[in-house]
């Protein structure tokens, strides 16, 4: 059960990212939730006995699974980083980052070819753990993860207060809880097969509730974590369209007013097929800057302009991010290139 939810919730946030996909230059956390999902997918008890008959059923899924599972945690870690603290020396880092995940790849074929597991298990390490071998590759496996999610977790903490917008610090609060509960569960792993190596099986057992309720608790958190920026962004993204909508509407009435009489040098601001709401934006712009024309050629046309006008050239000139003025009503200065910020 604990691998279908796990499986759920990885697949859950793969469709929360896939709209935010065109957008995004770097594509780690994809790469991140497809390769972990495909990794506990692989893990369900139905699809594992299925797919490890047709590799000859001797838990070569299972060497698969891990594997995806250790690239997934890779690639997971370099975009949480990535965006937690964007230094210069991160591509560096990736190359040794990278290094060692070759390393673990390694070693994980190699102490799986020294497993004696001949049949197929859906408790690979419960029924095989008593091995050396099998410790071994479930220590390296998670123990490399343990590295990971500490690094991570440490620097979602140490950045998150220099966030600018709430849902970041909240999401990296998220994501921090998530990898501490994922060191909890690397440590209960390392546990339970140190118990398994020395015979304690009662012992194991015990500990594998707390190893169940760490997988719930970190994939949980995680996965909020790292779905809550593409969706505050996206409702983000439409109450902004909402909101330019409103105000191209209302700004019409004392644009038309002001710029009839100069209708001949009014700007046309061609439809594009780029991001509808830069479209909005721009033209907002635009209007706004024809509005301070024909009141700096004709500053009477200030007397026509009512409470409700001047309150929406205040909304829209809040909404653009920069400052337009008219005599009388803003401060004196014109909007420059560059300074609109989408």
């Amino acid at each position: 059960m604990i691998q279908v939810f796990a499986a759920a919730v990885i697949w859950g946030l793969v469709l929360c990212l896939l709209p935010s996909m065109k957008r995004r230059s770097d594509h780690s956390i994809m790469v991140a939730a497809v390769t972990i999902a495909i990794a506990l997918t692989l893990n369900v008890d139905k699809i594992y006995l299925e797919g490890d008959r047709l590799l000859g059923g001797r838990n070569v899924l299972d060497l698969v699974a891990n594997t995806f599972m250790v690239v997934g945690i890779y690639f997971l870690s370099r975009a949480i980083l990535r965006a937690a603290d964007p230094d210069e020396t991160m591509d560096r880092r990736n190359g040794g980052g990278l290094i060692l995940l070759g390393v673990v790849v390694v070693a994980l074929i190699l102490s799986f070819s020294l497993v004696d597991a001949p049949r197929t298990s859906t408790s690979f390490m419960k029924n095989f753990g008593s091995q050396w071998a099998a410790a071994a590759y479930s220590s390296i496996q998670f123990l490399y993860i343990g590295v990971v999610v500490t690094v991570t977790g440490y620097t979602c903490f140490k950045f998150r207060g220099e966030m600018a917008r709430p849902y970041f610090r909240l999401a990296l609060t998220f994501i921090g809880i998530g990898c501490f509960l994922a060191v909890v569960l690397v440590l209960a792993v390392l546990g339970m097969d140190l118990l398994h190596l020395v015979g304690e099986i009662e012992s194991m057992m015990r500990l594998s509730y707390v190893y169940d309720a760490a997988v719930f608790g970190a994939m949980a958190f995680l996965c909020v974590g790292l779905a809550l920026p593409p969706v505050a962004r996206s409702l983000e993204r439409r109450s902004d369209s909402r909101t330019a909508a409103v105000l191209l509407e209302r700004l019409a009435e004392p644009w038309e007013r002001t710029t009839a009489a100069r209708s001949g040098v009014r700007l046309n601001v061609p439809a594009g097929a780029g991001d509808p709401r830069d479209a909005s934006k721009q033209r907002l712009h635009r209007m706004l800057v024809e509005i301070r024309d024909a009141l700096l050629v004709d500053p009477e046309l200030a007397k026509s302009l009512g409470e409700s006008d001047i309150q929406v050239l205040a909304e829209t000139e809040e909404y653009l991010g920069t400052r337009v003025s008219a005599p009388g009503h803003w401060g004196a200065r014109t909007p420059i290139k560059g300074e609109l910020k989408s």
